[in-house]
């Protein structure tokens, strides 16, 4: 019988995403006492990167993934800001945050990229050519109206009251 696996178990960063994760359940044992909080909002922040890549990977709308993804990158830029504070506070060891940083940063990096190329950022507006694009059209030329001269003036005053 063959294993059958679901595609976000495929992704290299969720894989990376749940490595990070049980090494947290690692570190976070022998917090107590003052540490008992961000031993809480570590493990809170921690689950939440591989359960959002999950998520997202399920959705077919590609702005959906791309939030998904970017709520991950949010959840893995938190564990880092929990780490800095356990660091400074002696809580965890600066080896083990620096181990742990690097599988961050990947992790990081690999959401960024592939939210923004689900969330579109990465094509080029010419690629566009077609008229009933409207929002592309006007989000190319934002700024278009700033080089041109103006045929009439505005209706509105510099308070923004109109005329």
């Amino acid at each position: 019988m063959i294993a059958q696996s679901f595609d976000h178990e495929r992704l290299h960063v969720f894989r990376l995403s749940i490595d990070y994760v049980a090494r947290s359940f690692e570190e976070v044992q022998p917090l107590e006492g003052l540490h008992r909080h961000a031993r809480d909002q570590w493990l809170r922040a921690a689950q939440p990167i591989p359960l959002s890549i999950a998520e997202g990977n399920g959705k077919r709308n590609l702005k959906d993934r791309a939030r998904f993804l970017d709520i991950a990158r949010g959840s893995a830029l938190e564990c880092a800001a929990i780490q800095d504070i356990l660091v400074r506070t002696k809580g965890i060891k600066v080896q083990d945050d620096t181990e742990m940083k690097v599988m961050l940063h990947r992790n990081v990096a690999m959401l960024t990229r592939m939210a923004m190329r689900f969330d579109g950022v990465a094509e080029q507006c010419a690629a566009y050519d077609a008229e009933i694009d409207y929002d592309n059209k006007h989000r190319c030329a934002e700024h278009e109206h700033e080089s041109q001269a103006e045929e009439t003036p505005e209706p509105w005053d510099a308070m923004g009251r109109r005329w």
